[in-house]
């Protein structure tokens, strides 16, 4: 399973531009977690520095695997992950008003977090076995929506809409990567407008609010449209260079929500300004970017697809926590990779960025350069 690379130092030195803006983003996390603490490195600030070691060494470890293997036993992750995601209605762990992890004493873990990595492996495993003119074929999609609904539909019942609507865009992704036709896509699009209002129907209170909200934030200034108010005037009031370190005001008297998780891009550009959020979406565009590169140039279809999906689903966390913390998006709750408090979050990223170093490697030695 393991295959180590006769030149791994090597392979760990060709992509060090990576491992270091992976290790900058992550220092950012820690900076702001300090932060939001009142400059104290208890409860979060240590725990999130921590992790980042293990969550490296993880990182690695995916990239040293066999990708045969990770093909193999694609659809068993799945069907694992899908049992933890049963498990949390029975087991779960309530925090903050919804029942999404389990306790294993040694750590909690959120499953939906893994859930879109393993629905990305189990997908990729479908299309990697088909042809061209199968997957073309109407029919061979059925099986990928139900892995899809599944899934989604537990992960909403937790509830958890942010983590749910991820899952089904990164699920659409893969089959649009694959080569669906126009015209599929086009009456899934008209299918999934006609089931709004029955979505709506069974949507929580709190989330339905959260939609009105985004359209009109000012309609309930100190109910369910303050978390959004209170961010855009940690953003409007930091200026170009912000107010500086531990100086946000929005944060440190807090009236901004969830600055350690949801919230933690504001709680940055509060005390970094213009200039500080600039400065680290622009670690994230190098992240994504290389993440692309590296993997889009790979021969093996199964690698080139999960590649492609995996930097998909990293983007679309960084797209939508910067969305919404502005007021482009409704409030959905989705962490910002590798600086948002979380071990789950911080987890799934770096098995995310595993694969994608995985993917690398293994066109590296396909074509004899590692």
């Amino acid at each position: 399973m393991l295959q180590p690379p006769k030149n791994s130092i090597s392979f760990l030195h060709r992509n060090s531009l990576f491992f270091s803006v992976v290790i900058l983003i992550a220092l950012v996390g820690v900076a702001v977690q300090y932060s939001v603490a009142d400059g104290c490195w208890m409860p979060r600030a240590a725990r999130h520095a921590v992790r980042v070691v293990p969550c490296i060494g993880v990182m690695i470890m995916i990239a040293f695997i066999s990708q045969r293997f990770w093909h193999t036993w694609a659809y068993w992750i799945y069907a694992g992950t899908l049992l933890l995601l049963f498990l949390v209605e029975l087991l779960g762990v309530v925090g903050m008003g919804a029942r999404r992890w389990i306790d294993l004493y040694v750590l909690q873990i959120q499953p939906s977090e893994l859930m879109k990595i393993a629905l990305v492996l189990a997908l990729c495993r479908h299309y990697s076995a088909l042809t061209k003119y199968e997957i073309l074929s109407p029919g061979t999609h059925i099986k990928p929506f139900l892995m899809m609904a599944i899934p989604f539909g537990l992960i909403l019942k937790q509830p958890d809409l942010g983590n749910a609507l991820v899952l089904a865009c990164v699920g659409f992704g893969v089959i649009f990567l694959a080569g669906i036709r126009l015209w599929t896509v086009s009456i899934t699009f008209l299918i999934g407008i006609y089931c709004l209002p029955f979505a709506w129907r069974h949507m929580h209170a709190y989330q339905k609010r959260r939609i009105l909200i985004f359209l009109n934030p000012d309609q309930d200034p100190l109910g369910a449209g303050y978390h959004l108010l209170q961010s855009k005037i940690a953003f409007g009031s930091a200026g170009f260079l912000g107010k500086g370190f531990l100086k946000g005001t929005q944060s440190h008297l807090n009236f901004l929500p969830e600055k350690h998780t949801d919230f933690v891009f504001t709680a940055l550009c509060e005390e970094f300004g213009f200039l500080g959020g600039s400065f680290l979406l622009l670690l994230y565009v190098i992240l994504i970017a290389l993440s692309y590169f590296m993997t889009s140039i790979v021969r093996g279809y199964f690698g080139r697809l999960m590649g492609s999906a995996l930097t998909f689903l990293l983007f679309l966390h960084v797209f939508i926590n910067g969305s919404m913390v502005m007021g482009l998006l409704p409030i959905v709750g989705v962490p910002l990779p590798l600086v948002s408090y979380g071990g789950s979050s911080m987890l799934s990223t770096s098995i995310i960025l595993g694969f994608i170093l995985n993917i690398a490697r293994h066109n590296s030695l396909r074509l004899g350069g590692g």
